[in-house]
């Protein structure tokens, strides 16, 4: 019985460990776009609007 748990416990970490690697891969990705596109564009920075009105830098 306990290896069986032991094996539960590692599939877990494995299932929790490869959601956190996708996450952070789509965060990479995304980044990597916007940081690409205002290389073309010349941009310094990607405003977004906040919840008053006022545009900001995206804070990453």
């Amino acid at each position: 019985m306990p290896p069986l748990i032991l094996l539960g416990f590692a599939g877990a970490a494995a299932w929790y460990g490869y959601n956190q690697m996708k996450k952070e891969a789509a965060r990479v990705s995304e980044r990597s776009k916007r940081a690409e596109a205002e290389l073309r564009s010349g941009a310094q920075g990607t405003l977004v609007r906040g919840a008053d009105g006022v545009y900001r830098l995206k804070q990453d």
